[in-house]
């Protein structure tokens, strides 16, 4: 899996999941995907959290700008009024500011706005592709620091654990102009009203299989989504860094594991998606701008992490849906 299911607050409420976080260049801007409530996506969204977009532009993992989602309660028909804001400078980290509204609609309808925002909010195909097989041995070695044993993958056998399984998605397409030139470092968060005046961050993603590979939602830190990409690299550094060393001594994939596993831990943190605005995303493991909906991003982590190919025999055909080549892109769910 990618970020499904990875905290205990999540596993509690699907809705405030976020398995996946997409960005690339869509027909006329920039494309933010937040899918959310992996596998049923029978839920909806939780009418007492926020779902943010939180870009940084100034490469110092601070948001600076932020695209904020509220939902009204659930309607009889199962649908939800939605609100959108646009918060910039010192209010894009501060979840009590209001912001300024940029849309308002339902779910399962596409709306556009005067300037050319498009939003799209609700059920769809969930892209994400992976094999059971594969990702439990990476996980099992990079956990142990011991040999990658794909010895019961059958490559011709291959299947995606998500097949045929739906996400609820947030797709807000941006005209480049609104954001600005240059390389921009995103990721998502949902947060929760704490009903004392606060809020509770119950779910972070931008980097996939961040979590699933290094266990840093149980490794005794301070918990990984209630944290910020600023601290990624104090907090969860040396875990890094430690684990892959292991992997690639293990592996023997490196001449130099420890100096390979500071390398990939510089890589990994702070964990957010880097793309240089109005340029084709590409998520590989050499280089990374944002992550396009089709990418083999699994592939592209095991590679990072064991500096050696792992690859799945699978592509984008064994995902859930055929995409859409216009908004909201995704495909339509199963």
């Amino acid at each position: 899996m990618s970020h499904h299911q990875d905290s205990a607050a999540a596993k509690q409420d699907p809705r405030l999941d976020i398995s996946d976080v997409y960005l690339f260049k869509g027909r006329t801007g920039t494309v933010f995907v937040m899918n959310t409530n992996p596998v049923s996506a029978d839920k909806g969204f939780h009418p007492e959290a926020l779902y943010e977009f939180h870009l940084d532009t100034d490469d110092d993992a601070v948001q600076d700008l932020t695209f904020r989602f509220r939902f009204l309660a659930t309607e009889p028909d199962g649908r939800q009024a939605w609100l959108l804001d646009r918060l910039t400078g010192a209010e894009a980290s501060d979840r009590s500011a209001s912001g300024a509204l940029v849309a308002t609609g339902r779910t399962q309808e596409i709306v556009t706005t005067t300037d050319g925002v498009n939003v799209f909010v609700g059920r769809a195909g969930d892209p994400f592709y992976l094999d059971g097989t594969v990702i439990t041995a990476v996980v099992t070695a990079l956990r142990n620091g011991e040999a990658v044993d794909l010895s019961a993958f059958d490559p011709k056998r291959a299947s995606n654990l998500f097949a045929g399984t739906n996400v609820t998605a947030i797709v807000l397409e941006v005209p480049d102009e609104l954001i600005g030139s240059g390389t921009i470092g995103v990721w998502a968060t949902t947060a929760l009203d704490d009903h004392h005046g606060g809020w509770l961050q119950i779910n972070r993603c931008a980097t996939p299989l961040v979590s699933t590979l290094f266990d840093v939602t149980e490794a005794g830190f301070d918990d990984y989504n209630a944290t910020d990409p600023h601290a990624d690299l104090d907090n969860y550094g040396d875990l890094v860094r430690r684990k892959v060393a292991g992997l690639v001594a293990a592996n023997d994939t490196h001449s130099d594991p420890q100096g390979y596993g500071a390398a990939t831990r510089d890589v990994i943190f702070p964990d957010v998606l880097r793309y240089q605005v109005g340029t084709e995303a590409d998520f590989g493991a050499k280089a990374r701008n944002g992550r396009g909906l089709a990418e083999s991003a699994p592939e592209a982590m095991f590679e990072i992490v064991l500096n050696a190919p792992v690859p799945m025999g699978l592509d984008a055909g064994h995902a859930t849906g055929t995409l859409r080549a216009a908004f909201p892109y995704l495909s339509a769910p199963a």
